[in-house]
């Protein structure tokens, strides 16, 4: 079993993103995680899918993401030709007394603290899942209350491959 990053331009239309889904769950193939968004111009989305299979598997997710109405584009963005982001709202238990611990943790990685509450602080954190992986670990000898990450959106590196569309 192999993961990939698939980026999608379609219309911007109801109901293409649930075709999408549709799609993927009656051919019982897993989506780890999807997002969705207009790009500069509104008349179009990008989704990026992360999903995983064996070859043949991937192969035929391509081709039959490829064949929808709506969809104009489809490539894999490549782990070493793209630039990868998640986000991550991560809500943890921080009293008075350990506070201090979980705020140098997120200094280290960079990471803001977006909420402060009497028991509990929210923190945002961005970067690539290994990034987001590792800080959820450090903070393991804390009590994590809430966790949302966003999943995977990412871009080709370069200019080679801009979709134009009319």
């Amino acid at each position: 079993m192999q993961k990939k990053v698939f980026q999608i331009l379609v219309d911007n239309t109801s109901g293409t993103l649930s075709r999408i889904s549709g799609l993927f769950s009656r051919r019982g193939y897993n989506i780890e995680s999807i997002t969705a968004g207009v790009t500069a111009d509104p008349r179009f989305t990008r989704i990026t899918i992360v999903t995983n299979g064996d070859d043949e598997i991937l192969d035929q997710i391509e081709k039959q993401v490829e064949k929808l109405v709506d969809v104009r584009d489809i490539k894999e963005l490549c782990p070493e030709d793209s630039v990868y982001r998640e986000l991550a709202l991560i809500k943890v238990r921080a009293s008075a007394e350990n506070r201090q611990g979980v705020i140098a943790v997120a200094d280290i990685f960079r990471a803001k603290i977006i909420d402060v509450a009497a028991e509990s602080l929210i923190i945002e954190l961005t970067g690539n899942q290994e990034k987001i992986d590792a800080f959820l670990k450090l903070l393991e000898g804390y009590e994590i209350l809430e966790l949302a990450r966003t999943g995977i959106a990412g871009l080709a590196r370069g200019i080679e491959n801009v979709i134009y569309l009319d």
